[in-house]
């Protein structure tokens, strides 16, 4: 005899209805079925309501890179000797 026989079953809905009592079962079962009608609806409301919009991204404005060239060092001075003759 494993769990699925009808007398467990049996013995199983006696015990709950005892523990629970009669009135208690059927105002949860009541509960329940409420529960269950406004998630449908709440579904229901869902698909019922006119789409969101959704707004286009703005659009990317490319920025064009040219290369530019590096400033070249400034020249090195180089010390006058006095020998030297100046120009």
């Amino acid at each position: 005899m494993g769990f699925g026989s009808p007398l467990h079953w049996i013995v199983l809905v006696l015990v709950v209805v005892l523990l629970f009592g009669g009135g208690r079962i059927s105002g949860l079962m009541g509960d329940v079925a409420k529960g269950i009608k406004s998630f449908k609806k709440g579904l229901a409301d869902d698909e019922d309501e006119t789409p969101v919009r959704t707004v286009a991204p703005a659009p990317v404005q490319q920025i064009e890179v040219t290369a530019q060239p590096q400033p070249q060092p400034a020249p090195q001075a180089t010390p006058v000797t006095p020998d030297q003759k100046q120009v």
